[in-house]
């Protein structure tokens, strides 16, 4: 399956029920992997972990726990 998220939108609201979840799981996977990308861009132009949780709806700590290391 591609990983084309026009395609994967596509192919989430087919009518086989099958290959909807398959696309919805491949966009779910890939939305959390462009999340991470944009936190980590977040944090080296300076943002604090507040701000990043504001944006994307979460407790700062929901996105330190999930983001932050250590």
């Amino acid at each position: 399956m591609t990983n084309d998220l026009a395609t994967l939108m596509r192919q989430a609201q087919d009518d086989d029920p099958l290959r909807a979840l398959h696309a919805t799981t491949a966009l779910r996977r890939e939305i959390e992997r462009l999340e991470a990308v944009q936190v980590r861009k977040a944090r080296v132009a300076g943002l604090a972990w507040a701000q990043i949780a504001e944006a994307i709806g979460v407790s700062k700590q929901a996105v330190h726990k999930k983001y932050g290391r250590g």
